[in-house]
C-alpha cells in the first residue's frame, strides 16, 4: 500500500464510549495509525476537527443529539478536503447515498470485519471512494427499484431531520441541534412528508420502520 510508511491521523467519532474504545485499539494496533482525537457528537466532531485537523474521520451516523450528516456537511463546507469514513449499523442504502451527497467518500457497516475499515481507510486516504461489500451488493439491487427510493428524493438536510423527527426528537430540540429555526423545522416537516407520500406522523414512522430508518426497539421507553 502506498501509505504504509505515512502515519495517518484517524479522529473517531461515535456516541459509545465502549465503541470508541474498541476501534481505537484495533486501528492503533496498525504501526501507521494513530487516533488522535474522539468525539460524541456531530458537533463535538466539527470541533475536534478543527483543533486536530486529522487525516481520516470514521463517524457514525446516527448518535444522540447532532448527527452524522450534519457533521459531514459542516465538516467539508469547513475543509472540502476533509476525507470522511461513515462507520455505521445502517444496511439501508438510503444512509449511504446521503452520506455520499454529504461528502463522505467511504461507508462502512458495522457487520463487516475489521479489516475493510482498515482496508477503507488506506483507500480513503488516497482520496478513493469505497463501500463495504454488503453496502455495495445493497445499493446495486436498490438500483434496480426497491420501496425505499423514495428516500433518495430527500435532501441531506431532509434526511436528518426524517431520522431526528421518527426519533421522537421535538421540533423546537431539532431546530436547536441543527442551528435552525423552528419554523424551517415545520416546513421541513411537511415537505419530507409531501416527498414520501405520507400525510400523517403515524404514517411517517411506520414508513421509517419499514424503510429500517429506524430500528422499532429504539423507540420503546427505554427502563431508566
Amino acid at each position: 500500500m502506498t501509505n504504509a510508511n505515512k502515519t495517518i491521523q484517524i479522529m473517531l467519532v461515535d456516541d459509545h464510549a465502549i465503541v470508541r474504545e474498541g476501534y481505537r485499539a484495533l486501528l492503533q494496533k496498525q504501526p501507521n495509525l494513530v487516533v488522535v482525537a474522539e468525539a460524541s457528537d456531530g458537533a463535538e466532531a466539527y470541533q475536534n476537527y478543527k483543533s486536530y485537523q486529522p487525516d481520516i474521520v470514521v463517524m457514525d451516523i446516527s448518535m444522540q443529539g447532532q448527527g452524522g450528516l450534519e457533521a459531514i456537511t459542516r465538516i467539508k463546507q469547513l475543509d472540502s478536503d476533509a476525507k470522511i469514513i461513515v462507520f455505521s449499523m445502517h444496511q439501508n442504502p438510503s444512509f449511504a447515498i446521503q452520506a455520499t451527497r454529504a461528502g463522505a467518500l467511504g461507508y462502512v457497516t458495522k457487520s463487516s470485519e475489521p479489516e475493510v475499515l482498515i482496508r477503507a481507510i488506506y483507500e480513503v486516504q488516497q482520496g478513493k471512494q469505497t463501500l463495504s461489500a454488503d453496502i455495495a451488493q445493497t445499493l446495486a439491487l436498490e438500483k434496480l427499484g426497491s420501496d425505499s427510493a423514495a428516500l433518495d428524493q430527500l435532501t441531506v438536510r431532509e434526511f436528518e431531520i426524517l431520522r431526528m423527527l421518527v426519533a421522537a426528537m421535538p421540533p423546537h430540540e431539532i431546530a436547536e441541534t441543527l442551528n435552525i429555526s423552528p419554523k424551517t423545522v415545520s416546513n421541513t416537516h411537511y415537505i419530507i412528508k409531501k416527498k414520501l407520500g405520507v400525510s400523517s406522523d403515524i404514517e411517517l414512522t411506520r414508513l421509517a420502520i419499514k424503510m429500517n430508518i429506524i430500528d422499532l426497539l429504539a423507540l420503546l421507553p427505554s427502563e431508566n
